[in-house]
């Protein structure tokens, strides 16, 4: 998006940072170690000062948004762009040509870029990611991003459909529909569920993600729209967060365990062979260990395909920062998200070793980590697969046997 904005008015990418005349990060203010990996960031583009005169340094995003002040006081960044901002980008880069700072932070209750075809820059040119909506209304009590992003606003459908086609059209074969909450997406009488039987319609030979789930929003719609459209990935992206109903009513994430149980049964019994992976909180306000033990329970009865795991981390400017205060401690925290890791470590196992034996269909995404002669490619239920094969490319679709497994991969062999 940012490259497609600024291409119009002259600009071109670079490869090479020691040849750019414009050195611009974009930014998530989710986590604290997000953040502190920019600040580092910041003193690196500025080395670059001293071989190119002029050289101007943005940042753009959340942290643009959140940190701003202290952004600019440091004298290393001339331009500060929050989310909303980037049409405005070619006006903040003439204003420091100028001798001025650029800043707009300033959020919009309408913008969500939708009539804008993003540049892609991805190297395989085999999946795309489309945005169908920005904000976030849930204001979970950990969560910077209503602050930083603004209000939920849908995307008009037509164009989410307009960019599947060209995405088609450019020889893509997946796209990933992008949200912080994407059940909730609604534009005129277009809902979620639709809009997924929208972009599958748009070619039977293009797979369709999508991510982020709520639990509170998915609905039975969803899930039989994804059962009844064979290229629609079998694969929810879930966050539970915590299993515990206490912790969850802190967190401010307006469901149960009972009720988060309940809409993995209702997937499950949709799409028996659904991938299911999540996101989990450890040490939250207050968390005692029988909460944490909660959260290791409905880990084991959901019986996960994979996590993300961290560390509660206070974010500024949140409910959670100003109203509880964060007393688990440091030790504590990583003692439980180590057992939390390791518990996930084993059902990533155990859940691959049921497939092995069975085959898969599999887009290749191109060489795996072990060079050339070994390719690799994700199943339906977003398992990473790699196998030995000379003869096809990214953007193909293979079929692959599992012969084992580790935690993290299935280990094929292609069928001929």
């Amino acid at each position: 998006m940012v490259f497609s904005i600024l291409a119009k008015e002259g600009y071109a990418r670079t490869e090479n940072i020691e040849e750019a005349d414009v050195i611009m990060a974009n930014t998530c203010s989710i986590r604290d170690n997000a953040e502190q990996r920019i600040w580092g960031r910041i003193d690196y583009f500025n080395t670059f000062r001293k071989k190119r005169s002029g050289l101007i340094v943005g940042i753009l995003g959340c942290m643009a948004e959140r940190l701003k002040d202290a952004l600019l006081d440091t004298g290393k960044v001339d331009v500060v762009a929050g989310p909303d901002a980037y049409r405005h980008l070619p006006d903040l880069l003439q204003a420091v040509y100028d001798g001025a700072k650029g800043i707009n932070v300033e959020l919009s209750r309408e913008e969500t870029y939708g009539d804008i075809s993003p540049v892609r820059i991805d190297k395989n040119g085999v999946s795309a990611f489309i945005s169908i909506m920005r904000g976030c209304n849930n204001v979970c009590s950990y969560c910077v991003v209503p602050y930083t992003r603004g209000a939920e606003r849908s995307r008009d459908w037509h164009t989410i459909v307009r960019e599947a086609c060209e995405c088609v059209e450019a020889g893509y074969k997946e796209v990933t529909l992008l949200g912080q909450n994407v059940d909730s997406y609604l534009f005129e009488d277009v809902d979620f569920a639709k809009l997924l039987a929208l972009v599958a319609g748009v070619s039977p030979t293009l797979r369709v993600r999508f991510s982020t789930s709520h639990p509170k929003d998915i609905s039975d719609a969803v899930i039989d729209t994804m059962a009844a459209w064979p290229n629609i990935c079998h694969h929810i992206h879930l966050p539970v967060q915590s299993g515990n109903d206490r912790i969850l009513e802190k967190m401010r994430r307006r469901y149960t365990r009972e009720w988060y149980l309940e809409r993995v049964a209702r997937i499950r019994q949709a799409m028996p062979d659904c991938g299911i992976t999540t996101d989990a909180i450890v040490g939250f306000c207050s968390e005692t260990e029988e909460e944490f033990r909660d959260t290791l329970s409905i880990f084991e009865e959901v019986g996960y395909d994979a996590a993300f795991m961290f560390n509660y981390s206070e974010r500024p400017g949140t409910l959670a920062s100003r109203n509880y205060p964060d007393d688990i401690p440091l030790e504590v925290k990583t003692r439980r998200l180590n057992e939390l890791i390791e518990l996930q470590n084993r059902l990533s196992l155990k859940s691959n070793k049921r497939d092995v034996g069975r085959e898969f269909e599999v887009l290749v995404e191109g060489p795996s980590k072990k060079g050339d002669a070994q390719l690799c490619g994700r199943t339906g239920s977003n398992k990473m697969c790699v196998w030995n094969d000379t003869t096809h490319k990214a953007g193909d679709f293979v079929r692959v046997r599992v012969v084992d497994c580790t935690s993290a991969t299935l280990l094929c062999e292609l069928k001929k």
